[in-house]
């Protein structure tokens, strides 16, 4: 079992090789400059990687994205191999980051809360208080007084 340093070391690199060979090596045109390499995850026994991407443009394009990392995998994982030095190189694993459309999803999220609070807002601007600007008793106040009076009788 190595340790999670190594494996954070080895993650590292992958993801390093694997988004240089994809701007520079492979001339897959399905695999353009419109990949982006977000994460690498490995396990601990160091057998397996996955990697995380993005692709800029619409399903159309991230499904071919999808199939021309697939066919080029065996390329990526020597490239991986003879970078790394290590005795088995990890198999590569390639996953569809979700960022994007979680973050989409926040800032969607976010908007409808802006738009709240502004009709909030908007609807609080000529209102007063039900009790008075400040409805805390303070001390040596009048109603301090006849209470203690009532007390003493």
């Amino acid at each position: 079992m190595a340790d999670n340093a190594r494996a954070k070391r080895l993650a590292d690199l992958i993801r390093e090789v694997v988004a240089q060979k994809l701007q520079r090596g492979i001339k897959d045109p399905r695999l353009g400059s419109h990949v982006t390499i977000t994460d690498t995850r490995v396990t601990g026994d160091l057998r397996e990687a996955t990697v995380f991407y993005t692709v800029y443009g619409d399903d159309e394009e991230r499904k071919a994205a999808a199939a021309g990392l697939e066919s080029a995998k065996g390329i990526l994982r020597s490239e991986v191999g003879r970078a790394a030095g290590v005795k088995f190189t990890p198999t590569l694993t390639f996953v569809a980051d979700a960022l994007p459309d979680t973050a989409r999803t926040i800032e969607d999220l976010l908007d409808k809360a802006r738009a709240s609070d502004a009709k909030v807002r908007e609807a609080s601007a000529g209102a007063s208080y039900a009790g008075g600007a400040d409805p805390y008793r303070k001390p040596g106040s009048e109603d301090d007084a006849d209470e203690t009076d009532d007390t003493t009788e």
